[in-house]
């Protein structure tokens, strides 16, 4: 349904939790887009859909196989694309916490050797990290917990310092919107939740981008479809 809705030219999916061999490609192949997954039972798994042909370049992130699939790569037409799904951490005292901090690190090693000198480049997902206090609807009182550390933003920041912008934050630099609410509590319609997912682009791309928003109506529930807890984030380039 958000497919046929907003016709985008390229996807980045995650949280697939199914393999490679399970992953509905029929259906994406028949509204018009070439698939490429890097899948996981149960859990994990990411995935590129693009209305243009393709070459995949890399599943996984080096080093962190234990982590599980969480990040692919493709050159689509020129344009250096990447989603990922993030760690979570689960809790600052958790042991998949300092795992998390070194799964980023691992990341910006990546991003830095083989991405950052791409013409357009995108990396986009689910980070599982908020970047400021404005950016959570507990504000700076969720302070140390996880997603809301220093050194969680450490992380996020030096991906940024290595050339890319958040281009919502950019776009707008005091509004306040959120990409994921809890299913639990009535957190959507009470206003409580986080803003997680973000689109990252080069300097290329911040220039060339006309429009960000998070689709916040693809969050709540369509006819008998049950909702993700995450709203798609959209970004349109000229």
């Amino acid at each position: 349904m958000w497919l046929k809705d907003r016709q985008p030219d390229v996807v980045g999916l995650q949280e697939l939790k199914v393999t490679d061999e399970d992953f509905p490609h029929e259906p994406f192949i028949e509204a018009g887009y070439q698939v490429a997954t890097h899948g996981q039972k149960s859990w994990n798994g990411v995935a590129i859909l693009s209305r243009r042909p393709f070459e995949l370049t890399q599943c996984g992130l080096p080093g962190q196989d234990d982590f599980g699939a969480r990040l692919i790569s493709a050159d689509i037409d020129g344009l250096d694309f990447t989603t990922v799904y993030c760690p979570n951490g689960k809790d600052v005292a958790h042991a998949d916490y300092p795992r998390k901090l070194r799964w980023f690190d691992d990341l910006a090693d990546l991003w830095a050797t083989h991405h950052r000198g791409a013409h357009d480049a995108i990396i986009c997902g689910d980070f599982n990290v908020v970047p400021d206090a404005m950016d959570s609807w507990q504000g700076a009182s969720a302070e140390g917990t996880v997603f809301h550390t220093q050194d969680e933003r450490r992380r996020l920041q030096a991906m940024l310092d290595l050339g890319l912008t958040d281009l919502f934050r950019d776009r707008f630099p005091e509004e306040q919107q959120f990409s994921w609410w809890d299913y639990r509590g009535g957190a959507f319609h009470r206003g409580h939740g986080l803003r997680i997912d973000f689109i990252l682009g080069n300097q290329s791309i911040c220039a060339r981008t006309r429009d960000v928003r998070i689709d916040r109506e693809y969050r709540k529930k369509k006819e008998a479809l049950t909702a993700s807890d995450h709203a798609p984030v959209i970004v349109e380039l000229d």
